[in-house]
């Protein structure tokens, strides 16, 4: 090498600098973790639409849930109804049979849990027209000339209609009335079973020092009961609350400092799963809150609001895993490339040399990457 002309030698450096240079690892750190992660998430039923969530994710310290069909089951049925004194009303199954005819052509679990009632009643259907829907309220039609109003007690009192009656609901059930012609005439008790990883994932949320909240557009007796069933303090817990409301609970939240991930399935948590720093759907979920949620939960399961955090953060650490080896790579490797080392050592990289450790960091990179496999059934909480 001494004996080589100072042209030769200046040539052979460079070509060994811009060998090393080459960011092919620094390229490869960020989407191969991301490629492996978001693999990792499909074989356990985590759809993610983009590797900016999982970097949004990994930083996520308050979780928001919505209450129906998120930590419940979403397949409500209904339990019991009763009629109001001095109710202009036969019998419960006349009120059951108006209720499902107000109720059509809606695909909302609770109108479903009323048309199911019906059929099982083998009531028949009567005719409804003129329909209108109020998100977080309730629905009203026009049926055999009557004006029906079904929905949530505080919407008929907005409505001026007074519902007088002493309800007392457990977890997971819902209570609605049913008004004819501004007369509230029956209250319907609808009862939807809790998710089997609700109470779980609530107590690994506290586990990981990350707040959570419950927004829920049903009365707080039914809030309150289900909070109450699965962990969650009242104080975290508004009932009674609109789908633009959610949205400004979550904005609020935002503003405070918090990274917010919104947990929901229907049309009402729309606005919130699109406000919130992630939105995350379950399986089962309106077409709306699916295509507004970034992450999909196929399995239906909350515990897997913990997998996908716990995934996003190992993510996140092996991406600055190989950042770290790829600029330690060019460190190390670019000096002695260079010749930094010659006149000392006699240390010269020549370009084959360059081109192997070259291939050597891209390949470290990728594998670190894949050694996001290992203990991958680990993610999920036992």
């Amino acid at each position: 090498v001494m004996a080589a002309s100072p042209s030769i030698l200046s040539l052979r450096l460079a070509i060994a600098v811009l060998v090393v240079a080459c960011p092919c690892a620094l390229g490869l750190a960020t989407p191969t973790a991301i490629l492996v992660g978001a693999g990792i998430g499909a074989e356990q039923g985590i759809l993610i639409r983009g590797g900016d969530l999982l970097e949004k994710l990994s930083q996520v310290d308050t979780v928001v849930f919505d209450k129906t069909g998120t930590l419940t089951l979403g397949h409500p049925a209904l339990t019991a109804c009763r009629l109001l004194d001095h109710a202009d009303c036969p019998d419960t199954a006349r009120a059951l049979q108006l209720a499902a005819a107000a109720e059509q052509g809606t695909h909302h679990p609770i109108a479903v849990a009323l048309r199911d009632a019906a059929a099982t009643q083998q009531l028949p259907s009567l005719a409804a027209q003129d329909f209108q829907t109020v998100a977080g309220g309730g629905v009203s039609a026009l049926v055999e000339g009557q004006r029906i109003y079904l929905g949530a007690l505080d919407w008929l009192q907005g409505l001026g209609m007074a519902v007088d009656a002493d309800i007392q609901a457990a977890a997971g059930e819902t209570i609605v009335a049913l008004a004819i012609d501004h007369h509230p005439v029956a209250l319907f008790t609808i009862k939807d079973e809790l998710r089997q990883g609700a109470a779980a994932a609530i107590a690994h949320l506290q586990q990981m020092r990350l707040h959570f909240h419950l927004l829920t557009g049903d009365g707080p007796e039914a809030g309150l009961a289900v909070a109450a069933a699965i962990g969650i303090s009242p104080k975290q817990v508004r009932c009674q609350i609109k789908p633009e409301q959610k949205a400004a609970a979550i904005a609020k939240l935002q503003e405070q400092g918090h990274i917010v991930a919104m947990v929901g399935d229907g049309i009402n948590d729309a606005p919130a799963l699109a406000q919130a720093d992630v939105g995350l759907s379950l399986q089962g979920a309106t077409d709306t809150a699916v295509e507004t949620a970034g992450i999909i939960l196929m399995t239906g399961d909350p515990l897997d609001v913990i997998t996908a955090i716990r995934l996003s953060r190992r993510v996140m650490a092996k991406i600055r895993q190989n950042l770290f080896w790829a600029f330690a790579y060019n460190t190390l490797g670019l000096p002695a490339a260079a010749g930094v080392f010659f006149p000392m050592t006699g240390l010269l990289l020549s370009p084959a040399t360059a081109g192997a450790l070259m291939a050597l960091s891209s390949v470290s990179v990728v594998t670190n990457s894949l050694l996001l496999n290992y203990r991958k059934m680990q993610l999920r909480p036992g």
